[in-house]
């Protein structure tokens, strides 16, 4: 089944040590278009997202977000600088008998000098968290492309309805046409009797009617045209029930009966035939529409 460009996804996942937001969505374009927005820290994540996601879409302009929240104290360590510890300590036990004071120092105290401390951040394992973000990605990107099946089964019944009505007014205009080239012989031997009538003379050559009937016949057939509309409509069914990235062939065929339509419209001139064709190509063109979003 044909799927949509158009999808959206979203997972949000927390584990002990970070909580990971990953959003998927994309519009329509010609190729796979990828652009990613990460924390700056973990940029190394761009391309390992855009080759994860290349094996579940083949045609889009995608931008995946990315979230990273690390839980308050899991990504960094304290570190005491003791030299220094021991540096205030001995000053203010110095200062104390120097000035008679009482030796009060307690850790409490010691905890407010904040240069004694250094905060260093935890060095983390791209491993570890690629995996994590994989895993969020994973279920964003199955929602995503659930959301473009939906979509897509949407456009399957619209253009299906408007193959059928194509291939209605196929069967009109070849039941139609073959009535143009009698017309034509009524219009021509009664053209013809008028004229011989007015010059006092009653036979008519119809041998000549007849070839001139056949030449007309052999220029307004549309046969060719009607058969290849059919095989179009065919090989355009069988793609979209393929489950296949169709999308470009699908406008390939589009193109192909537009030119068919066109060329049987030029070699008819009967008023139904004529209406018909216009109904098709505005049939045509809104089928061109929806395969633009077409994967």
């Amino acid at each position: 089944m044909i799927k949509s460009m158009t999808g959206f996804g979203r997972e949000h996942i927390t584990n002990e040590k970070r909580e990971i937001i990953v959003e998927i969505r994309s519009v329509n374009h010609r190729y796979y278009e990828f652009t990613a927005k990460t924390p700056r820290a973990y940029g190394y994540l761009d391309e390992k997202l855009k080759a994860f996601l290349k094996s579940g879409i083949s045609r889009g302009k995608v931008e995946v977000s990315v979230l990273i929240y690390n839980l308050e104290g899991t990504d960094a360590e304290i570190e005491l600088n003791l030299p220094v510890a021991k540096g205030y300590v001995n000053a203010l036990r110095g200062a104390a008998d120097e000035l008679a004071l009482t030796d009060d120092l307690s850790l409490s105290a010691i905890s407010r000098m904040s240069d004694i401390f250094t905060v260093v951040k935890k060095t983390e394992d791209e491993e570890v968290i690629w995996n994590e973000v994989k895993e969020a990605a994973q279920t964003a990107l199955d929602r995503f492309v659930e959301m473009r099946i939906t979509e897509g089964q949407k456009m399957y019944e619209d253009i299906s309805s408007r193959l059928d009505t194509i291939e209605q007014a196929v069967t009109f205009i070849e039941t139609k046409a073959p009535d143009s080239a009698k017309a034509y012989y009524d219009r021509l031997y009664n053209k013809i009797k008028e004229s011989l009538e007015a010059l006092g003379q009653t036979e008519v050559d119809e041998r000549r009617i007849v070839t001139e009937v056949a030449i007309f016949s052999d220029k307004v057939a549309v046969d060719e045209e009607t058969v290849r509309l059919r095989s179009h409509i065919a090989q355009f069914r069988e793609l979209i029930q393929s489950g296949e990235p169709v999308g470009r062939k699908l406008d390939f065929l589009v193109q192909e009966m537009n030119r068919e339509i066109n060329t049987t419209g030029s070699k008819c001139s009967d008023i139904e035939i004529t209406r018909t064709v216009v109904d098709v190509k505005a049939e045509i063109e809104k089928i061109r529409e929806q395969i633009q979003n077409i994967e």
